[in-house]
């Protein structure tokens, strides 16, 4: 006689859908939670640097370095950036700016030494420093990164490991290469100021 015959087959094959209904229902469940993750995920944030050269479209890495980015784009919305220059560029290298030292022209000697008021420390991270790599300038400190940054024109690979990548730019990187080639005197400095402003974008 079979198990599943009379009034105890029943209850088991009753039993079987009933579990089968509950799994169904966890995995709408599970989908559903997976859904609303993936819509709700919060996109990289990207900043617009102009110049008088173009602009230049950056998508920061937080995953990567998230006090870097949250920095950089408290410094951005407060406007600390607007007015600084690109104060170094070295052919074949790399351009830099982030100092608020260069809005004053008389400052021009100090160049490079100025900040935030505050460092971050280093957030090294696996990502090669190649054309179009945001990262941070600091001292022989490897925990002094402030509000200077650089971002590269060529490779690097000495620097790899070394210095905090904290972005990339994605559009408009050839407006880096225009910068870069601009006269400059015997400390990198262009020539002719450079201004920038950068904005968050929404």
């Amino acid at each position: 006689m079979s198990v599943f015959s009379g009034t105890v087959g029943k209850n088991v094959r009753r039993g079987l859908v009933i579990l089968g209904l509950m799994a169904m229902m966890n995995l709408v469940v599970l989908a559903a939670t997976w859904a609303e993750e993936a819509t709700t995920a919060k996109p990289a944030p990207h900043v617009m640097l102009k110049t008088k050269f173009g602009e230049m479209e950056i998508v920061l890495f937080p995953d990567l370095a998230p006090k870097h980015v949250e920095s950089f784009l408290k410094l951005a919305e407060s406007g600390f950036f607007n007015g600084t220059i690109f104060h170094r560029i070295i052919p074949g290298f790399m351009i830099q700016g982030g100092d608020p030292l260069t809005k004053d022209p008389a400052n021009r000697s100090r160049y490079g030494t100025g900040g935030p008021g505050y460092t971050v420390p280093a957030e090294f991270n696996k990502v090669v420093h190649e054309k179009g790599i945001l990262s941070a300038a600091r001292t022989a400190d490897p925990n002094s990164a402030g509000s200077q940054f650089f971002i590269m024109v060529d490779k690097a690979p000495h620097l790899d490991g070394q210095y905090t990548v904290f972005g990339e730019v994605v559009k408009g990187v050839e407006v880096a290469d225009t910068i870069v080639g601009q006269p400059r005197d015997l400390r990198d400095n262009p020539v002719e100021r450079i201004e920038m402003t950068i904005e968050v974008m929404k």
